[in-house]
């Protein structure tokens, strides 16, 4: 289990890619005084290009792989009919191994009645640790070709961390979404102000609610006039933590790789304010918890 500070560990979402959730989530780990960034996204990380850390460490990530002893086996079909995830076939006589899909669970082996199979380690990905300024970055990548990344969010989230946490997950609500959340204290939902940004946020919202977790939005690119998503969340009565303006200064500075928050004080500003309003969230959630 990572060693958790007494501080909140808060995972920033979206439905797509693109809405602004690393710009949320570094901009939030740099304002926030000593503080822990996480890249869970692990198929394209891109925190570090913003954080630029220094004192990189960087570790391999392995899984356990099923291999075929072709002397004992005797093609009798059990570890196949086990196999949910149909990672074992039998062609003829021959055990095949789909490690694409096998998901490591080791049940093929315990259920093999001829001790037939055996474990390899097999690197899916890498697990960099660095500093940038107050910031301790933990950054997961996952090598081309591999599948899941689960395992490696996995161990991301095991490792020690400082201050307050912030977890930029894979966007949508796949398994790596889940598990990259499983651990938050409070979930920030990022969306645009479009129809399309609400079909978005709509998808992540279910899940967040599915899993108990605390939330609330924070609404991206927004300009004067209609806003849909903002609709959205009044009428579903989902709290509203901030707005990020549509402001050419805060995307110039976010597509040269810099965080806003530590180049201009306006930003610096508007990301602190909207890291308060999420911690009073949490403090109205902790008094309601211990009334109740």
């Amino acid at each position: 289990m990572a060693t958790k500070t007494s501080l909140p560990t808060i995972a920033i979402l979206s439905g797509k890619g693109g809405t602004g959730k690393t710009l949320l989530s570094v901009n939030l780990a740099a304002v926030a005084g000593t503080a822990t960034y996480i890249d869970c996204d692990v198929e394209e990380p891109n925190g570090n290009l913003y954080f630029k850390p220094s004192d990189k460490e960087t570790t391999e990530v392995s899984v356990l792989i099923p291999k075929v002893d072709d002397q004992r086996c005797i093609a009798c079909h059990t570890c196949v009919d086990f196999c949910a995830f149909h990672a074992l076939a039998l062609i003829g006589k021959n055990l095949m191994v789909f490690e694409e899909v096998c998901h490591s669970c080791g049940g093929c082996i315990l259920t093999c009645p001829e001790q037939a199979l055996f474990e390899e380690n097999k690197t899916i990905g890498t697990i960099e640790i660095g500093r940038s300024d107050n910031v301790r970055t933990i950054t997961g990548t996952l090598d081309i070709g591999h599948d899941s990344g689960v395992p490696i969010v996995k161990q991301l989230l095991k490792i020690e961390r400082e201050g307050m946490t912030f977890i930029d997950c894979p966007p949508g609500s796949s398994c790596m979404v889940m598990e990259s959340i499983a651990d938050a204290d409070f979930c920030l939902l990022v969306a645009e102000p479009t129809i399309f940004g609400v079909h978005n946020l709509a998808m992540v919202l279910e899940l967040v609610i599915l899993m108990g977790k605390k939330h609330a939005v924070v609404l991206n690119k927004c300009m004067e006039g209609e806003n849909p998503a903002e609709e959205f969340c009044k009428q579903h009565n989902v709290p509203i933590v901030g707005f990020l303006p549509f402001d050419k200064k805060l995307g110039a500075l976010h597509s040269q790789a810099l965080i806003a928050s530590r180049e201009k004080s306006e930003f610096q500003k508007l990301f602190s304010s909207i890291l308060q309003t999420i911690r009073k969230e949490l403090d109205h959630e902790t008094v309601a918890t211990a009334q109740r």
